[in-house]
């Protein structure tokens, strides 16, 4: 029972700058932890208040996170950030 993931413009933004660094593994294993339940703990999510409201996070480095939300209707994981969300 698996999610598509889709990402957003700015999702597909942070990935290059992830590209070739060592977080990218760390991103990608999350990626796949979340097509295949993105509420499994470990690890642990954060859901989020403010701008980012419904959306959760995981942690990618202890500055970088993986910015998510969750569309069980569609089974589909929409990838907002995965890169800082402070900027």
């Amino acid at each position: 029972m698996s999610y598509e993931l889709v990402f957003t413009r700015q999702a597909r933004k942070d990935a290059k700058k992830l590209k070739g660094t060592p977080l990218a593994r760390k991103a990608k294993e999350l990626l796949e932890i979340l097509r295949e339940a993105p509420f499994a703990d470990p690890p642990p999510f954060e859901t989020l208040v403010g701008d980012l409201k419904g959306a959760y996070s995981r942690r990618i480095n202890i500055q970088h996170r993986l910015v998510y939300e969750v569309l069980p209707d569609l089974k589909t994981v929409k990838v907002i950030r995965l890169w800082t969300h402070y900027e």
